[in-house]
């Protein structure tokens, strides 16, 4: 059995979106490919600031968050919806990913990433605001994405499929 060592699976908050995040997880087995979580909300990332970059440099956290995205080639993220938009824990994560380097596009530029949210609020706005950010960013985002909440739960197909589309993409490079 080969598996594919090439699967990152981001969430962005503790709750419900941490349990959407564990069932890709369990569906990337499924289709014999190793994928790795990443809760966001374990890591002790600053909100970004630019009076503490310029006064204190990258954390050493940014630092690691960086090489661990540096070395997965596609990306899902799964993220709460937070006031219309995208919670502060993603935003202040993105924020710092991009201060790194000459072009604040290096990690993102070409990176294939799907998104999916569980949301009391419904997510379409976290969606559409996200997707805003990461094409800004150069990511390939997958055309499809996943929204679901306690009306609508995610379906073990839609996951699958979105998976599946997911893993068919590759990297592009410069």
């Amino acid at each position: 059995m080969s598996f594919n060592k090439d699967l990152l699976v981001i969430t962005a908050s503790n709750g419900e979106n941490l349990k959407l995040a564990q069932r890709f997880i369990q569906s990337s087995q499924k289709l014999k490919t190793n994928a790795e979580l990443l809760d966001l909300t374990l890591i002790d990332l600053p909100l970004y600031n630019p009076r503490t970059h310029s006064a204190h440099g990258i954390p050493n956290s940014a630092k690691e968050l960086t090489k661990k995205l540096l070395s997965v080639p596609r990306w899902i993220i799964c993220a709460p919806e937070y006031n219309g938009s995208i919670p502060p824990v993603l935003t202040s994560a993105i924020a710092w990913l991009s201060v790194q380097g000459d072009d604040f596009r290096q990690l993102f530029n070409g990176r294939p990433i799907a998104m999916a949210s569980f949301s009391g609020g419904g997510g379409m706005e976290l969606l559409l605001s996200l997707r805003i950010q990461l094409t800004h960013l150069g990511a390939q985002v997958v055309g499809r994405q996943l929204m679901s909440n306690n009306n609508k739960p995610a379906e073990e197909k839609s996951i699958e499929e979105l998976l599946k589309l997911l893993l068919q993409m590759q990297p592009l490079t410069l």
